[in-house]
């Protein structure tokens, strides 16, 4: 039970005392209502100009994270960067959240509504670019970078949570907000603990950004996959591979024959899923029997019962692929996510501030860079996006109309407490996503205009769900009588599965020493193109006519 939702008798009558009361069927909540307190649209006023002020701040703070490129459950510098910032604002800072060393939660307020702001903070392998150049060029050949933007995510949320403490101290209003980093989110692997640890069991609700080409929110489901990631270990037995093979038992066969087995039946699944795997592990070297080999596995589906379904098919392989080779064969769990529902209130109230609010204006530098990556990749040549996508959003998307897709672990979040996703447009519709192309525009001044809008549309939004406690309300009515009336979570890691806070050790203890030269000062330089040298923007030059 939430009883401790119920707020301040004084709040709520300074608040509430303009508003039409609000009413719907149970399972048909009603929409949002359109805030028409003086009070609360000049908080949203004051805000988003607080947001504003923070410009060159937000700049910094995003040059400084893409600067760090740091692979999930690797990213040291980016927590402490993020966490100290917060700690010097006012916030109490909880680490090591869930067991996981660069996870964290902050803290600053008290009471209630609890409103939680997340986004993810890892990067991509082998995604190093230079920012603002409209081609392939890395910072350092085969390093990680930011090749899906999520350096841009907690600054916004920063800058958010910022603005609003500032109007919440301004106007004594009672609220607590909660800061969290999606970490190793390209693994799946996190947010699923941080459920098992507790960390929203008393938030009202969360909001997640995720950087994109346009600024979007949508309600219901997802549409997306879920998934579940898993390593199959095989052991063998070494042996002279040219003297005495037959003494041999080979752990990569049974990987191979995995794999062989695996791909032959896809033949046979649902359109929907998703399936792909890497070898870890193929042995030492051609002359030595490979006694241990390892292949690490995504299945993806569009719920918990395809998902489990998937698993135990791969499973199955593993089994038989034991059974050919005569090796054993043991599993872990590396991560997993739900797909994802999103609240239809907190939606339509997001969006009715994404219309206030509006697209960034975009200079002829910015069209030109964008247009130009565009041509570099043979992509339709439009530029960056200058009109707002609608609102959209099903309770239930058929299953029939689902061809699979990405996933993103803010799904078990959202299958615990009512959530939205804000994209922001902070990218470009261009590269083909986890790609050099997709950090192009990570450091630039479109990044930096896009975190901007959607901090502007994020602190509004907190604003109202501060300020308007029938919101919460019917939040809640949707996720109880809506989207888990018959859907209920069950996660996918098990007890006594930790997470996998050993993976990508060695790429960034290879990567790092040199990647630390490359690291932001702003204490030197205005922006990191500036740092870098790079003139913005730099397009190839155009092809000269015999």
């Amino acid at each position: 039970m939430r009883a401790s939702r119920v707020w301040t008798v004084a709040l709520i009558a300074a608040v509430t005392a303009s508003f039409t009361a609000v009413s719907g069927q149970q399972g048909a909540p009603a929409s949002a209502p359109a805030a028409s307190n003086p009070r609360v649209e000049q908080y949203k006023k004051d805000v988003a100009q607080e947001v504003d002020g923070q410009g060159e701040f937000i700049q910094k703070m995003n040059d400084q994270v893409f600067s760090f490129g740091e692979l999930g459950f690797q990213e040291f510098e980016t927590s402490k960067y993020l966490t100290d910032i917060l700690k010097k604002n006012g916030f109490t800072v909880q680490e090591n959240l869930a067991g996981i060393p660069t996870a964290w939660m902050a803290s600053w307020g008290s009471g209630k509504p609890v409103i939680a702001l997340g986004s993810d903070i890892d990067c991509i392998p082998q995604a190093s670019q230079k920012p603002g150049v409209a081609y392939h060029d890395p910072i350092i050949e085969g390093a990680p970078g930011h090749g899906e933007g999520h350096n841009s995510g907690m600054p916004l949320q920063i800058a958010a949570a910022l603005s609003v403490k500032k109007i919440m101290e301004q106007q004594h209003l009672q609220g607590t907000l909660r800061l969290w980093p999606g970490v190793a989110e390209e693994l799946l692997g996190s947010k699923a603990y941080y459920v098992r640890a507790g960390a929203f069991k008393d938030v009202d609700v969360a909001i997640f950004a995720h950087v994109g080409a346009n600024m979007q929110v949508s309600w219901g489901d997802s549409g997306g996959n879920g998934m579940v990631s898993v390593e199959y270990n095989f052991k063998g037995e070494s042996a002279h591979a040219a003297s005495a093979p037959w003494r041999g038992r080979s752990a990569l066969d049974a990987v191979e024959l995995m794999d062989v087995g695996w791909n032959f039946r896809r033949e046979h699944l649902r359109l929907q899923q998703r399936s792909h795997y890497v070898i870890t592990n193929g042995g030492d070297q051609p002359n030595v029997v490979p006694p241990n080999a390892s292949v690490w596995y995504y299945f993806r589906e569009t719920d918990y019962p395809h998902i489990k379904e998937l698993w135990d098919i791969g499973d199955t392989m593993a089994k038989a692929a034991t059974m050919m080779t005569n090796t054993e064969q043991s599993s872990r769990l590396l991560g997993s996510a739900w797909p994802g529902h999103f609240n239809k209130t907190v939606a339509e109230t997001m969006y009715a501030n994404i219309e206030k609010v509006g697209l960034p204006p975009w200079t002829e530098a910015d069209q030109t860079l964008a247009k130009a990556l565009q041509h570099e990749l043979k992509v339709p040549e439009i530029g960056l996006a200058t009109k707002i996508n609608p609102l959209r959003g099903r309770e239930v998307i058929p299953d029939e109309d689902k061809r699979g897709g990405g996933s993103d672990d803010i799904g078990d979040i959202s299958w615990n407490v009512p959530t939205v996703t804000l994209n922001y447009p902070a990218n470009m519709q261009a590269g083909p996503g986890h790609n050099w192309a997709n950090a192009i525009s990570m450091a630039t001044p479109i990044a930096h205009k896009g975190i901007q809008y959607g901090s502007k549309v994020m602190a509004m939004t907190v604003i109202d769900l501060m300020t308007r406690p029938e919101l919460i309300t019917q939040a809640w009515d949707y996720f109880k009588n809506v989207q888990t009336k018959d859907v209920k979570y069950i996660p996918f890691i098990r007890p006594g599965d930790q997470p996998a806070i050993w993976l990508n050790q060695q790429t960034m203890a290879k990567y790092r020493p040199e990647m630390k030269k490359y690291y932001y000062d702003p204490t030197k330089y205005k922006t990191y193109l500036e740092q870098l040298g790079i003139k913005y923007p730099t397009v190839r030059p155009a092809a000269k006519t015999p």
